[in-house]
């Protein structure tokens, strides 16, 4: 099990890695996994991501007290809004199809917005 905990967080941190360099991709989820994955077959890789100057903090916050930063609660929603944007324009998606991902997306941001603030 050691070794696809491992599998799992290099995929995680690779894929929050891309997201750093994609806006529409998150990053901090993924760290979040990746940390999770490390911690049960790599605690040096699980303290470097704790440790990390820049991700490091929001993991954190988010494995003590599952908070999230205003600042990434604003980003993350407006994230999920433009994405909606760009979905509706360029897929032209049948109402049936555009209502189910505008309930998932206002899932996930309701989500987001009732973490507490960190």
């Amino acid at each position: 099990m050691r070794i696809l905990y491992f599998a799992a967080g290099l995929l995680f941190l690779a894929i929050g890695i891309v997201g750093a360099f994609l806006p529409l991709l998150p990053t901090t989820i993924f760290l979040i996994l990746a940390a999770g994955s490390f911690a049960k077959s790599s605690p040096k890789l699980e303290a470097w991501l704790l440790d990390h100057p820049t991700f490091g903090p929001s993991i954190r916050r988010w494995r003590d007290t599952g908070a999230i930063a205003p600042k990434a609660k604003a980003l993350a929603t407006g994230g999920m809004a433009v994405g909606y944007a760009l979905f509706l324009l360029s897929a032209r998606p049948g109402l049936p199809l555009a209502s189910l991902v505008a309930a998932i997306l206002l899932g996930c941001a309701l989500f987001v917005v009732s973490r507490p603030d960190g």
